[in-house]
This record gives C-alpha cells, structure tokens and sequence, in this order.
C-alpha cells in the first residue's frame, strides 16, 4: 500500500528517466538505433494518421473559435488576462519555439534548397520558393494547432471548471463512467507527460548549448567541444534556476519579454540592412504558396511516391509538436486564463506563426540571396555543420559581428526561458498540480535537466534521445483526440 502523501507521478517519472538517461549515457549507439526503428515502423504505418489528426485539430479549433462556444472564457465570466497582450504573446513565443525557430531559420531553407520535397530539383529556382514554402508551412499555424488542444482544454479545466490543470483531468470526463480504475489512467496519463516533457527540453537544451558553442567558436574562435559546452551548461543552468526563484511574473515574463523585443530588433535589423527587396518578395510569395498550396502540403501523401522525405520533415515535424505539446500546451494554459476562446484559439494559432513565417523570409530567404545571387558559401557550411549556417548568413550583412553576437544572446536568454517555462510546468505536473509549485520541487527539475543534457552531450546521444521521446507522440495524439471530443462534451453541458 502506498503510503500517505506519496508523490506516484514525481518519483515513478524520476526513476523511468534515470534508467532512460543511463541507457541513453551508456549505450547510446544501442538507444538510437532501436529508437529509429520505433520512429521507422511509426513513420511507415502512421504517417497519414499524422497528417489527418494535424488538420483535424486546426478545424476543431477553428470551429470552437468561431461557433457559439468561442465567447466562454477560460476562467469565471468575471476573470480578466493576467498579462497583456504583448507579455502573453512574449511568452507563448519563448515556450512554443524555444531556440529551435533560431536553430533551423536558415539550416532549413537551405537543407530543403539542396534536397527539396519529391517534384523540385535541387539547386534550381523552383527549389529556392519549395525551400521557402515547406520552411514556413512546417513552422505555420499546423504545429500551433497541435498546442493550442492541449493548451485550451487545460486551461477550461482548470479555470473554468476550478479542477487540476493536468492532462488526465481533460480526458476524465470521458474516462470516468466506462474505467473503475480512473486514479490508475490518469497517473499513466500524467507520467507520459512529464516523460514526454522532460526528455525533450533536454534534448533542445543540448541542441541550443551546442548552437550557442558554434557561434562563439565561429564569432570568437572559442573551442568548440565538450568541454565549452559543460561550462555554457552549468553558466545557464545557474541562471534558468535562479530566474525560477523569481517566479513566473517576473523570471519567465521579463524575459519573454526580451526575447521577443531581441527577436524583433534582429530580424527587423537585418530585413532593413540586408537584401530588402529580395526578402519582401520572398516573403510574399513564400507566404502565397503556402496560402494557396496548404491543402496540398497537408495532404502530401501520394502511394507512388518516395515517402523518406516526406517522413523526414513534415511528419517529425508534426510528431515532434504532439510529443512537446504537453510543456507547451500546460504552459500557454497557465498564462491565458480570462481569454475567450476565441480570444485564445487567433492569438496561439495564428501570431506566432504569423512570426515564424516572417523569421524564415528574412533568414531563409536571406542566406539562399547570398548563396545563389551574391555566391557566399552558404550551402557548404551548413553541410558542414548546421549550427554555423545561422552565424556565416548573419556575417554577410553589414555589423556581421554584431548581429552574431545579438543572435547568440537571443540563442541563450531562449534556452534560459525555455528551462525555466519547464522546470515551472514540470513542477505543477509533480507537485499535485500547484498553479505556482514549490521552489524545491523547481530545483529539482531544474538540475535534472541540465544533468540529462550534460550526460548526453558526453554520449552523444542527443539524437537518439530525441527520436525516443517522439515515440511519445503517436499513444499522446489518441490522448489529444480524447481531449477534443472531452472538451466538446463540456461546452455542449456549459451550452445547456
């Protein structure tokens, strides 16, 4: 029998990850290759199931916002926003895009320029406008979709209905008259969220420490190996955990804050000095293709073609977005209590890809300008290593040096923002569901995290661990649907 006051959720989700991180240390050759087998067979049987249940939420969420439930709010009809609308959209942008929109706005276009979707030739005219299309419908209102679920359910639960902000709570009335055990589901439920959580901060930990440490190596010169990182790793530990002291009102919403106000002056900045023209119109007609090709790219399955591509990109992309969901989803939940629906489902959905896709015209379109029109060797660097394509794209504008270094603050207050918005979330998924949990509990998470990045880096088995947790995504996208129709079942009630 457990005894009272056990924490099932919390410790069960430490020792999974324990034994994961040790497999992953130890044998990580091992670990990445039975989780690419796992992500082969999913990708093999599941791929247009991903690509429905994608669609499906943008239409569920959609319909909600613009039917007669749109007008509820997510809290009592006497509740207002916490935060303004430039503070939630601040920290919408720093937990649901973390360092990976600034990781791949220019390895991606660039990566899909040089082997582009099945019909494009690689290297050709056609190509640059695929590279840019794929690019911004990868990181679109799609990925959003998929956060907005998790997000919005949570969020009626918790604040409309006064219940637990946790996943299983969203799927409980749906649940509660057909399973006896319902504490049994829900502790299942909750456990796969925090793995699911946990594990892929981490990895996106490794990743931006690693990007960090190739654009001080390519800035400064400074050594790019382990040992850099290790240090950038304790350097940013210390101080994700010390904004966690400070609390989500001050910590992660100042510098939310800074990272959308440093995100805006780069991008505006380097729009205005760079090749205007040439990024305006990349932008508008990158934009229009995925206006106009959107059904198409949604539906990108065809039986008689090569399907590696396919796999590779828009399906990890949307089995990456199911896995992450459940950080960012609890996390866009906890800052939007008194929106409407409405109000909830056109900010999430819409502003920051509406940023993103803005993001990759400038950066994108900015290194295929100068690989293609101005012969820099952009394509050759960011085979070389993905994370300088950023850094050798920014060092062909006017203040190269400087936009680096304002790229590699941006990268690192990212991963600061990014921790701290988890060891948060990942505290109210341990601690019985706190809307502010304990500073302890915070720590904790906080140094577990950074100790599974560091044991991984050593290993080098960031990649294996990444692909693992996306097997996540495929028991979490039936959990999401689940959600839907929960949520549908409630409005229908409150409507009554």
């Amino acid at each position: 029998m457990k005894k009272e006051g056990f924490n099932f959720v919390f410790w069960i989700s430490t020792v999974v990850i324990t034994v994961f991180l040790l497999f992953g240390a130890l044998v990580p050759e091992t670990l990445s290759h039975y989780a690419e087998k796992a992500f082969e067979w999913m990708t093999t049987y599941f791929s247009s199931f991903y690509l429905i249940v994608a669609v499906f939420f943008i239409g569920f969420c959609l319909f909600l916002a613009f039917s007669r439930y749109g007008a509820i709010k997510l809290g009592q009809d006497s509740d207002e926003p916490e935060y303004t609308y430039y503070n939630w959209i601040g920290m919408l942008f720093s937990a649901g895009f973390g360092v990976a929109l600034v990781f791949w706005g220019v390895s991606e276009p660039v990566k899909h320029y040089i082997s582009p979707p099945p019909g494009y030739e690689g290297e050709t005219e056609e190509a640059i406008g695929a590279a840019i299309q794929y690019s911004m419908f990868h990181w679109g209102i799609h990925q959003w979709a998929i956060f907005a679920v998790i997000g919005l359910c949570i969020a009626y639960f918790q604040f409309r209905k006064q219940k637990q902000g946790l996943i299983s709570t969203a799927v409980e009335p749906l649940m509660k008259n057909k399973f006896g055990n319902v504490k049994g589901w829900r502790s299942t439920i909750d456990i796969l969220a925090v793995l699911a959580t946990a594990t892929g901060v981490a990895t996106s930990l490794g990743l931006g420490v690693m990007q960090v440490n190739g654009g001080l190596h390519y800035t400064f010169g400074i050594g790019d190996h382990i040992g850099t990182q290790l240090v950038i790793i304790v350097v940013l530990m210390c101080t994700y955990l010390f904004s966690s002291i400070t609390g989500l009102n001050k910590g992660i919403r100042i510098l939310s804050l800074v990272n959308l106000t440093i995100a805006f002056f780069l991008m505006a900045f380097t729009f205005l000095v760079g090749p205007t023209l040439y990024i305006f119109n990349t932008f508008v007609s990158g934009l229009g293709g995925y206006v106009e090709n959107f059904t198409k790219m949604s539906f990108n399955i065809n039986p008689h073609q090569e399907q590696a591509w396919l796999n590779d990109w828009t399906v990890f992309y949307w089995a990456w977005a199911m896995a992450w969901s459940p950080f960012v989803g609890t996390f866009i939940a906890r800052v939007s209590k008194g929106r409407t629906i409405r109000e909830f489902v056109t900010g999430v959905m819409f502003v920051p890809p509406l940023v993103a896709i803005a993001w990759m015209a400038v950066f994108g379109g900015g290194a295929l300008f100068f690989e293609t029109v101005k012969g820099y060797e952009i394509v050759s660097a960011v085979q070389d290593d993905v994370t300088n394509g950023l850094f050798v794209t920014l060092n062909q504008f006017p203040f190269g040096m400087l936009l680096s270094i304002v790229a590699i603050s941006l990268i690192f207050t990212f991963l600061i923002t990014s921790a701290d918005s988890a060891t948060f979330v990942l505290g109210m998924m341990t601690s019985k569901d706190q809307l502010n949990p304990g500073l302890g509990t915070k720590i904790i998470w906080g140094i577990f995290m950074s100790a599974i990045a560091a044991i991984l880096l050593l290993a080098s088995g960031l990649t294996g661990l990444q692909t693992a947790s996306l097997v996540t995504a495929l028991p979490f996208s039936i959990i999401m649907i689940l959600m839907c129709f929960s949520l549908f079942k409630e409005l229908k009630e409150e409507a009554k």
